[in-house]
């Protein structure tokens, strides 16, 4: 039998050391570790699904009442990792129209009772259901009739019992194999902090323009803002009438500088464009004797003024242009024009 090292190196390779092998295989077991992890999640998330179709779903219902009604602010509240998941409740709520703010129990309990006012509600986190930082603050909820509303595994719990409405999750299997460290439990918790938003959300129909005033920085702040907001208007609109000669067309196409004109009728609507590209694809014909209808293309793609930029930039990327016309909503009459730069400069492409 032939010399196994002998045929690696013959053959120009050196055989895997033993940590390299180690790291192979500690890599497949990562891999296995991962899907492990998500998959349990995943059914944890498919338990509190099917529990939501229960009583769990009428607990909801009245958390989201209680919310709606109060003229105050939604205070969240929680310890460890369950507090991690309240500071990310408190701020999807927040973003999402619903006032609110995270207080740490322990601060509480040194002060920040303060920042709870009698028109609030609060929202308290707890896996077990009996941390013990929480007292202060379920005891200042009962004396000042403030609303409690528990996330808890255990509605037998001291948070429980003190609750206005308790929100029981099902007992899941944790993903951490010591069924220890918060893992299937978190993404619970997260999870119905995001049905209580998104619920909220859509029962006062907030709308995409409510949204971009609590999102007016970054990317998502910039596709917020509507195609009126950076477009080009007036004389900076590159048109020509329908007839026009076109050495004029092109004329206007190169002083306008977006690469297109849009062509009008004699009651001013947009009826066809003519694009450097038709041009270049064009170049061997007698253009000095053409008119702008012969080359432009009819009917052409177009946006509204109150149309997300987002949007926009998606009929651009679907059909490979770079400008379009804006028209009135009313008519197809042009009232400006946005280019792919325009998108680039608010960050929105």
């Amino acid at each position: 039998m032939p010399n196994r090292k002998l045929l690696w190196l013959t053959n120009g390779f050196h055989e895997p050391s033993a940590s390299q092998k180690a790291n192979k295989m500690n890599a497949s077991q990562n891999t296995v570790s991962a899907l492990r992890t998500i998959r349990t999640e995943i059914t944890g998330l498919e338990t509190l699904a099917d529990a939501i179709e229960g009583p769990l779903g009428e607990a909801i219902d009245a958390a989201c009442a209680t919310i709606r009604d109060i003229n105050g602010r939604v205070i969240v509240t929680g310890v460890g990792k369950s507090g991690h998941v309240g500071g990310k409740l408190a701020a999807t709520l927040a973003s999402t129209g619903t006032p609110s703010f995270f207080v740490h129990p322990a601060e509480a309990n040194h002060g920040d009772l303060g920042m709870i006012a009698r028109d609030d509600a609060v929202i308290a986190l707890s896996w077990s259901g009996e941390t013990t930082e929480l007292k202060g603050v379920l005891a200042y909820t009962s004396r000042f009739s403030i609303p409690l509303i528990a996330i808890t595994r255990n509605s037998e719990s001291a948070l429980g019992r003190e609750a206005t409405i308790c929100l029981e999750l099902p007992k899941v299997e944790e993903a951490c194999p010591n069924g220890l460290a918060p893992t299937t439990s978190t993404i619970m918790q997260m999870a119905i902090g995001d049905a209580l938003a998104v619920s909220l959300l859509e029962g006062r129909g907030f709308s995409a323009d409510d949204f971009g005033i609590y999102h007016p920085g970054g990317s998502l702040g910039s596709s917020l803002t509507r195609v009126s907001e950076i477009m080009h208007k007036g004389e900076s609109i590159p048109l020509v009438p329908q007839d026009t000669a076109m050495p004029i067309a092109i004329m206007t196409l190169s002083e306008k500088r977006f690469g297109c004109v849009g062509v009008t009728n004699d009651s001013g609507e947009l009826t066809g464009i003519l694009t450097d590209g038709d041009l270049a694809r064009n170049l061997d014909k007698d253009l000095q004797k053409m008119r702008v209808d012969d080359l432009m293309t009819r009917n052409p793609k177009t946006v509204s003024q109150e149309m997300l930029v987002n949007s926009a930039l998606a009929t651009l990327n679907e059909f490979n242009i770079s400008a379009l016309i804006v028209t009135d909503e009313s008519s197809a009459t042009p009232v400006g024009i946005i280019h792919l730069h325009d998108l680039l400069r608010i960050g929105a492409a």
